[in-house]
């Protein structure tokens, strides 16, 4: 149940993401869903492979690498999901950043912080 609210939340954060950031486009709720159960695959899979293939730069940047990969991931997503449009590179880091803050304010406003170690 809670992994369905999860999901839930992240197809949200897509869903509000166009009204912020005109380079992204995400065409209706199941366009979102899809979306939102790539982005989660994707960043269980390959991000964490990225993460330690690109650690020397990661730490010449001070961290601010992951920000190119965590922009990778989403247009990647972007790519593979139909109804799911991000205008180019730049557009994906920005809308990854957006989607990571709306889905923790999110997640903050529904769970209790004694609920996130449950």
């Amino acid at each position: 149940m809670r992994l369905l609210l999860i999901w839930l939340i992240h197809a949200g954060a897509l869903l509000v993401l166009p009204y912020l950031m005109s380079s992204v486009k995400v065409d209706d709720f199941w366009a979102a869903m899809a979306a939102a159960l790539v982005l989660g695959l994707i960043n269980a899979l390959i991000r964490p492979l990225l993460v330690l293939l690109t650690l020397p730069v990661t730490l010449v940047t001070l961290g601010l690498f992951i920000l190119v990969i965590n922009g990778l991931m989403f247009w990647l997503a972007a790519s593979v999901v139909r109804g799911f449009h991000v205008a180019g590179f730049w557009p994906a880091v920005g809308g990854a950043l957006l989607y990571s803050i709306i889905s923790w304010a999110l997640s903050s406003l529904l769970f209790k912080q004694n609920d996130r170690y449950r």
